[in-house]
C-alpha cells in the first residue's frame, strides 16, 4: 500500500532532509585524498546527533555504519572503514536521517582529486538522469514514466542502469511502497498522486549493468570492474509539481 503524506508530514520530512543535505555538503568538503571513509562516517554521525536526528542506516538489517561510502566500482552499500581515498577515486555517499519519526534519504557521487573526464561524464549523466525522472514526477503521470525517463537518458549516453536495486517510497519507514525501478515502460505502474513521497535514485554503471555482492553481505560491485555512480533525492509530489526535500 502506498501511503500518502499530509502537508504536515512532508514538512517533517523536509526537516529530516535538511540534515541529510547538510551532512552531504560537509562530506563533500572533507572528502580528499588521504581521508579514511571511517572518518567521514564519524563526521556524519556527529552532525546527525547534534541536529537532533539519528542515522537511518545504522543497524538497519545489521548495517554497521551511519552512511554508505562506495568507491569506484562499488555500486552501493559500501561500508566505511580504514580505506583512504586516493586522487582519481569517485566516491558515492548515501545518507539517511530520521527526525521526529520521519526519514529522508539522499546520495551523491564526489570526485576525489584528479579524475578522468570519462568518470566525470558518468557522474553528470547519473545526476541528469535523476532530473529527467523528476520531470515526470507529477500528478496524473505513472510511476513507469519516471523509470523510463531515467533509463532512456542513461542508455542514450551509452551507460547502463542497475536493475537489481531500486528507489522507494519513504516516510515513517525508510523503505515503503512503491518500488521505483530505474528502468521500465512509460504509462505503466501506479498513478502518481499528491502526497506521495519518493526516494528516486539512479545507479548507473560505466559498463555492464550486472553487479555482485561481496562476502560482507553488503558491498555491491560491478561484475566487470567498471565505475558506478549514484544520485538520489527524496521528493514529494504536490499539486504544484515535485518538491525536493533533501536540498
Amino acid at each position: 500500500m502506498i501511503i500518502l503524506k499530509t502537508g504536515q508530514e512532508i514538512a517533517k520530512m523536509r526537516r529530516s532532509g535538511e540534515i541529510v543535505a547538510s551532512v552531504l555538503k560537509r562530506i563533500g568538503e572533507v572528502a580528499r585524498p588521504g581521508v579514511a571513509t571511517s572518518h567521514l562516517d564519524k563526521i556524519a554521525r556527529r552532525m546527525m546527533k547534534e541536529s537532533g536526528g539519528e542515522p537511518s542506516f545504522l543497524g538497519y538489517k545489521g548495517f554497521p555504519a551511519s552512511i554508505c561510502t562506495s568507491i569506484n566500482e562499488v555500486v552501493v552499500h559500501g561500508i566505511p572503514g580504514d580505506r583512504k581515498l586516493s586522487s582519481g577515486d569517485i566516491l558515492s555517499v548515501d545518507v539517511g536521517v530520521k527526525l521526529d519519526g520521519y526519514h529522508a534519504d539522499a546520495a551523491t557521487t564526489f570526485v576525489i582529486g584528479d579524475v578522468p573526464d570519462s568518470a566525470k561524464k558518468l557522474i553528470d549523466v547519473t545526476k541528469d538522469a535523476f532530473f529527467a525522472g523528476l520531470d515526470q514526477a507529477r500528478t496524473g503521470n505513472r510511476l513507469g514514466d519516471i523509470s523510463w525517463a531515467i533509463q532512456n537518458y542513461v542508455e542514450s549516453h551509452n551507460f547502463s542502469v542497475v536493475k537489481v536495486f531500486v528507489g522507494h517510497g519513504i516516510g515513517t519507514q525508510m523503505h515503503e511502497e512503491p518500488e521505483i525501478p530505474n528502468y521500465g515502460r512509460p504509462n505503466s505502474g501506479p498513478l502518481l498522486k499528491e502526497g506521495m513521497v519518493l526516494a528516486i535514485e539512479p545507479m548507473v554503471n560505466e559498463k555492464k549493468a550486472e553487479i555482485e555482492i561481496l562476502e560482507d553481505g553488503w558491498t555491491a560491485v560491478t561484475v566487470d570492474g567498471g565505475l558506478s555512480a549514484h544520485y538520489e533525492h527524496t521528493i514529494a509530489i504536490t499539486d504544484e509539481g515535485a518538491r525536493i526535500l533533501t536540498e
